[in-house]
């Protein structure tokens, strides 16, 4: 099953300015694509996945939110987050 990730921001929110630079570097070093949306023109998404604060990122694996972090998160924790919902592990 494909593992999804989202990051949700707002236009003027310093934490989620700070997270896309980190959003970049990860999808480099793991060779993915992490979808980011803005919560504030999608209401819908604010109550389909009871976001709380922006920035907050997800890792889906099929239907289901297998990590859920809110505010800032660090390379470090992002990148361990999401390798391990992987298939196949990728090299470190």
């Amino acid at each position: 099953m494909a593992v999804k990730v989202i990051s949700f921001y707002q236009e003027g929110c310093m934490g989620c300015e700070e997270q896309t630079p980190i959003l970049r570097e990860v999808e480099k070093i793991l060779g993915i694509e992490i979808e980011e949306i803005d919560a504030v023109k999608n209401p819908e998404q604010i109550k389909t996945y009871s976001l709380r604060v922006t920035p907050t990122t997800l890792v889906i694996e099929g239907d289901r939110v297998r990590e859920r972090m809110e505010g800032l998160v660090h390379r470090e924790d992002l990148e361990a987050a999401i390798r391990r919902h992987l298939s196949q592990p990728l090299p470190r």
